[in-house]
């Protein structure tokens, strides 16, 4: 209720200010006027126009550049002003997803389709909206939505002037009255300053080319990043750029600020461009519509793939239920890829190039399954269709495939293809072995007692009693010799064989009703009997049907509509005869399923699955420490040295450079409260060999933060720590099965393969500089005198009182890092960009020193000095981060400054 009281309050608040400011229709130039059929909307005459989205400026963000120009084929509307509350000031602590559900409420309230479609919507304590189950966006309707970036960008080009606009000069560090600074000259305000603005994009990289209609990126990757615009009150105007689409940190929906708010836009976008990962244009755009949450209530654990074949482009993609956003990744290649399955540790994909009932040559490939296809392999044979794993008895992973996968009806020729299978490990082929004469690519049962085939007669042989290699076996057909197809046989002991059928008459005798070709599903016993039959949900019948790697209840097919199109892959669960959906397209084809096994505790357990190792919260805000403290587990009893601390010693600490065992658990946002906690509850309790711990001393964050809020984001919110709390953090010891639980419960983005090789250093990328190194383009998020009457930092300064007494206690010495930071700050009134001045900061930085010569345990690496550092802008990020060379230089000096202490 409460929720739905935040948006209806926001759309009253509009309701009573829109008649507040008056804009002057003379005003409006270049062929724009006021729209009259929507108030407080400016018609945009866009069509046959040119916007420019990015620069070409090689020192900015590559999310920025290169410039790349978008066109239009349609006229749209936009807000005059940024969607305001009261007194007419900009609403602002919105998330994308309130900003949206506010728009479909404008639609249904002024009798238009929405754009913005869900299932589930989730909310936090304070009423925003987190999270958007099933989220999709319908660019083909005339609704209000968020403008696109280009949308955006076309628009405030016109007199862009941040100088005239509500900046950090002008403001007082606080939003004002809408449109009583900037206006352009086609009547827009407050696009240069005042609050920073939801656009409707997903974050994606510009390519040098020309795409007509832009939407944006088809996803935001695993991290779900989002695009915002504008200036605020809190940035220079030299700071503040058309091209520039971020903040100091990731955005992504469920992200909220005091400066950042919204306005909104109005029309169908007809015939959308998105782009990939890498900028190429998406032919056909793939929608995950079950969320993590969804899959895990069938699934058991968020440890789940699916892998199929998108049928428009013909290429490999697949959904990772382990991420932290959820998005159709798309492997672009020149191969045609049919049949993909998902080897039994989750991390290969093998398919081959020809598909069920149709004969001739096919060949094999395995490779990872990332969007980059790394890993490639194929297999040297003639032929090799329809691949299927298995992992014998003596712990060998192997692949089962067919020399032809064209149709066995006929007895004699299906007897002259062949069924194989190949060792494969360590990402190489071993040498292949003939099982059998016959094409039986419907599966090996797990026992090698039992194999099936279809399309177009269930054919299947069982070994005799004692065989488990088919030297001795029995040929039948199933389902007493009517047509059957798409053929697939469960793991386990069960030995289950799923097929659909053509509206036979077992079946129809089976279910007791007619039905049509595909519109049910069977399922038969390890004999053949009949057990189970399940309908498609209308208007769908089913297609590619599959088991799931593990769970003898799941599976995963695709429907096709009433035109014959595969526009849907859905989960089946036998236990409970559900059909979620899980993805929809165009031409969805021949999914797998791969779903870590079930995880089964032993009797003596009191573990809890759904909170033990269950560290990501609702909106995965503490996704870096959800990885971090996941992989902290593992590498708990080697751990000699600690590195704990915000983004800088995220980016600025390779724990590979230090002499001893080191790991980086630094997350972000994690000031001296976070550090505390988790060295107190986590290292101290776990860490045996610890015998040093690096902070980040970044006091310039202090004055943010405190004790309270600070934990209510990272630990309160989410149920792993609150359920370690309520375990007092596992001091006497734990249970056998809890890295287990912890391994059901990880989610991660898709860069989380980085931080496990270097002990949790998230590295940054190699590009970057020192932005802002001259005075008057340096960014400064805040008035430099703001933190002078904060007590922020006391409070951040007792807690390393505390920690330094802990560390004492148990003969661990601590070392706190001062990281270098742009040098353009130096000229400046501001320590960095968030604003401290900078005699307050040299008085803190005093008065840790201090501390440091009365505690013997405690030492300093001041690698700032005021701005008088000697990292060169080769080894910087941007403002305030270091990139892999300077975390090299900065690992190397902390290592030799540890090779001194006792």
């Amino acid at each position: 209720m409460k929720q739905l009281l935040f948006l209806l309050s926001l759309m009253l608040i509009v309701a009573c200010t829109d008649n507040d400011i008056y804009f002057d229709e003379d005003a409006v130039a270049g062929g724009s006027h006021m729209d009259s059929e929507h108030k407080g909307m400016v018609r945009v005459p866009a069509m046959g126009v040119f916007a420019t989205l990015g620069t070409s400026v090689e020192s900015a963000p590559v999310k920025e550049r290169p410039k790349m120009v978008v066109s239009f084929s349609y006229d749209f509307s936009i807000g005059v002003h940024e969607e305001m509350g009261k007194d007419s000031l900009p609403i602002v602590n919105v998330t994308f997803y309130d900003a949206v559900l506010y728009a479909n409420e404008r639609s249904k309230k002024e009798g238009y389709d929405t754009a913005y479609v869900y299932t589930t919507a989730v909310y936090d304590d304070d009423g925003n909206c987190i999270n958007l189950r099933g989220f999709e966006f319908k660019p083909d309707v005339d609704a209000y939505r968020l403008p696109t970036e280009a949308e955006w960008a076309l628009v405030a080009k016109q007199d862009w002037n941040p100088d005239s606009a509500w900046n950090s000069e002008n403001s007082g560090f606080k939003r004002h009255k809408v449109c009583t600074a900037d206006k352009n000259k086609m009547g827009v305000c407050d696009m240069a300053g005042n609050v920073t603005e939801w656009v409707n994009d997903w974050m994606g990289y510009f390519k040098d080319t020309t795409f007509n209609n832009y939407a944006g990126a088809s996803d935001g990757g695993s991290i779900g990043e989002r695009v915002i615009k504008g200036g605020c009150f809190k940035n220079t105007p030299k700071t503040t750029k058309l091209y520039s689409r971020g903040d100091v940190y990731t955005v992504v929906s469920s992200s909220k600020s005091d400066y950042l708010g919204f306005r909104l836009a109005f029309g169908r976008i007809p015939e959308p461009v998105w782009t990939n990962a890498s900028g190429k244009p998406v032919v056909t755009l793939v929608v995950p519509k079950a969320s993590t949450e969804d899959v895990r209530k069938h699934a058991g654990t968020n440890n789940v793939r699916i892998a199929y074949r998108n049928d428009v482009t013909g290429d490999l993609a697949f959904i990772d239920y382990r991420w932290s956003t959820l998005y159709s990744a798309e492997v672009a290649d020149s191969l045609d890829v049919y049949h993909p399955m998902i080897s039994p540790d989750g991390e290969w994909v093998a398919f081959s190039t020809g598909f069920e009932g149709v004969k001739g040559l096919s060949e094999l490939y395995v490779q990872k399954l990332n969007v980059f296809g790394t890993g490639r392999v194929k297999l040297k044979v003639k032929s090799a269709a329809i691949p299927r794993w298995r992992v014998l008895d003596n712990g060998d992973t192997v692949i089962v495939y067919v020399s032809d996968a064209g149709t066995n009806k006929d007895e004699a020729t299906w007897k002259g293809k062949s069924t194989w299978q190949v060792p494969f490990s360590n990402g190489q082929f071993g040498t292949p072995e003939k099982l059998m004469d016959g094409s039986f690519h419907g599966g090996i049962s797990d026992d090698g007692k039992l194999a099936v085939t279809g399309s177009s007669l269930l054919r299947t042989r069982m070994a005799d009693s004692g065989s488990t290699v088919f030297d001795s076996y029995l040929d039948s057909v199933w389902y007493n010799g009517e047509q059957a197809c798409n053929v697939s046989l469960s793991s386990g002991n069960s030995k289950k064989t799923m097929f659909l059928d053509f509206g036979s008459k077992t079946g129809k005798d089976f279910v007791g009703s007619s039905y049509a070709a595909h519109e049910r599903l069977f399922v038969a016993d390890s004999v053949g009997n009949l057990i189970r039959s399940l309908a498609a949900p209308k208007p769908y019948t089913f297609d590619h049907v599959e088991w799931a790697m593990h769970g003898e209840n799941l599976a995963v097919a695709t429907l096709t509509n009433m035109n014959g199109a595969h526009t849907k892959i859905v989960l089946i669960d036998f236990s409970d005869s559900s059909v979620t959906d899980l993805a929809e397209g165009d031409e969805i084809w021949h999914p797998s399923m791969w779903n870590q096994k079930s995880l089964e505790l032993s009797p003596e357990s009191e573990l809890d699955l759904d909170s033990s190792g269950m560290y990501a919260n609702e909106e995965k805000t503490n996704l870096l420490l959800t990885e971090k403290i996941s992989l902290f587990w593992k590498l708990r009893d080697s751990i000699e040295i600690l590195c704990l601390g915000n983004s800088h010693m995220n980016a600025g600490v390779n724990p590979i450079a230090l002499s001893k065992y080191a790991f980086n658990l630094a997350v972000y946002p994690c000031d001296m409260h976070c550090n505390k906690y988790l060295f107190e509850n986590y290292a101290l309790n776990h860490c045996s060999k610890m015998k040093y711990v690096v902070v980040g001393l970044d006091f310039d964050l202090w004055p943010y933060t405190d004790e309270k809020s600070d934990y209510k984001e990272h630990f309160e919110s989410s149920k792993g720590f609150v359920y370690d709390a309520n375990h007092d953090f596992w001091k006497d010891g734990l249970d056998p099965s809890f890295l287990e639980t912890v391994d059901n419960n990880i989610v991660f983005d898709e860069d989380f393969v980085k931080i496990v090789p270097y002990r949790g250093w998230a590295y940054k990328n190699i590009s970057g500089s020192w932005y802002g190194r001259d005075t008057n383009e340096v960014e400064i998020r805040g008035d430099s005198t703001w933190s002078d009457d904060s007590k922020g930092y006391e409070s951040n300064i007792s807690d390393l009182e505390k920690l330094l007494a802990m560390a004492k206690k148990n003969d661990i010495t601590v070392i706190g890092v001062v990281f270098p930071v742009s040098p353009g700050y130096a000229k400046t009134g501001s320590y960095s960009r968030h604003g401290m001045r900078r005699s307050h900061a040299k008085n803190i930085l005093n008065r840790l020193k201090k501390m440091a010569a009365e505690n013997e345990n405690f030492v300093i690496l001041d690698e700032n000095k005021m701005g008088s550092h000697d990292y060169t802008d080769e080894m910087a990020l941007d403002y305030d981060h270091l990139n892999v060379f300077g975390a090299r230089q900065l690992s190397y000096r902390l290592d030799s400054l540890i090779q001194t202490l006792k």
